[in-house]
């Protein structure tokens, strides 16, 4: 039971790591950054300056410059549930006559997630530029709460639109800016926002039927091996029935690369079906994460809770809405699946 053991700590590890990633994203100062600054002071002394620099320039690289080594990490990781699944699950679920159709989804499924991932490596944001930003000005009204009339970006020397922002990784404004995904490359924004949605269901949809063909394979071999049935001695000569647990160990024994893939696909799933649902959210109200972290604990300048009507802000519409941009279901979902355009004044 040792390695179920060390499975458990490493699957609590990784959980908590992603919920810290969560909480502490887009802030200065964070535990993460405490610790690994704490670290560098202590293995500094004792650390070549070259490698210092070329850790710091990798680190630099990674996470504060466009580079692609996340997407051959996708598609390595991706390769690697693929080969496993072709090599062992799929011979094991002919052999049980599983149908090639119900075999052939995920392989489906992979084609249609890689023409939505492409899609959303290559497909640009909604790129604020010189020539488009007297357009992008009029699509979205300010609402003076998160975004101003009135304020240019400074690295980018342009008018800011409502709901953009600035990049730090890519360096260019994005318009209807949601987050920049380090997994395609590129920011998410106005005009690829439908694809990044689309992105996260395929891959929730592919995970969850690979992992339910690894289950339903793991689970006729369990049949087949008569192991519900079966007894052992334990350690004090006493004869005992096999429990679920004994069951799960002789599976770690027997099949440890497919277990080891299916509890990677489960966990994967999970994380995913999270984000989309979240990501699904955003979309039906008509907002961005980027505006959603903003208004958490918003309070106005000009209003307190204890204040009358009478000296309410005046210089914000509709300031009650807690969703400036929603129009209602349908047009929400429409806006991100037909992005919005400018309007184009007629010749007279």
């Amino acid at each position: 039971m040792e390695f179920l053991t060390l499975f458990a700590i490493y699957v609590v590890v990784v959980l908590t790591c992603i919920v810290l990633v969560c909480k502490y994203s887009d802030q200065q100062k964070t535990p993460f950054t405490v610790i690994f600054n704490f670290l560098v002071k202590v293995v500094s002394p004792f650390t070549p300056k070259w490698l210092q620099k070329l850790s710091q320039w990798t680190l630099h690289r990674l996470f504060h410059q466009r580079n692609n080594m996340f997407i051959y990490l996708h598609i390595l990781l991706e390769g690697a549930v693929y080969a496993e699944f072709t090599y062992e699950v799929f011979g094991f679920c002919r052999d049980m006559d599983t149908t090639l159709t119900s075999l052939s989804v995920p392989y489906i499924l992979l084609a249609i997630k890689s023409v939505f991932f492409y899609l959303c490596i290559k497909r640009d944001p909604g790129t604020v530029t010189k020539k488009k930003v007297a357009g992008q000005l009029q699509i979205y009204p300010y609402d003076r709460r998160l975004f101003h009339p009135g304020v240019s970006c400074p690295t980018c020397q342009l008018a800011k639109p409502a709901r953009s922002k600035h990049c730090r990784v890519c360096n260019r404004c994005v318009q209807r800016f949601d987050h920049h995904c380090v997994w395609v490359n590129n920011c998410i924004g106005a005009q690829n926002t439908r694809y990044f949605l689309l992105y996260l269901f395929s891959v929730c949809a592919m995970a969850g039927d690979i992992a339910l063909l690894t289950a339903d394979m793991l689970f006729h071999a369990v049949l087949r091996s008569g192991l519900l049935r079966a007894s052992y001695i334990d350690e004090y000569g006493q004869q005992q029935a096999a429990g679920p647990l004994f069951v799960v160990q002789h599976l770690f024994l027997t099949f440890p690369r497919i277990i080891f893939m299916l509890g990677f696909l489960i966990f994967v799933f999970f994380l995913l079906a999270g984000y989309a649902l979240f990501h699904s959210y955003l979309a039906l109200v008509n907002q961005t994460s980027n505006e959603w972290y903003k208004s958490r604990g918003y309070v106005c300048q000009h209003c307190h809770p204890t204040s009358t009507p009478d000296n309410l802000c005046s210089t914000v519409p509709d300031h009650s809405k807690r969703y400036y941009y929603c129009r209602g279901l349908l047009r929400n979902l429409g806006e991100i699946f037909s992005p919005l355009q400018p309007v184009r004044k007629k010749d007279n």
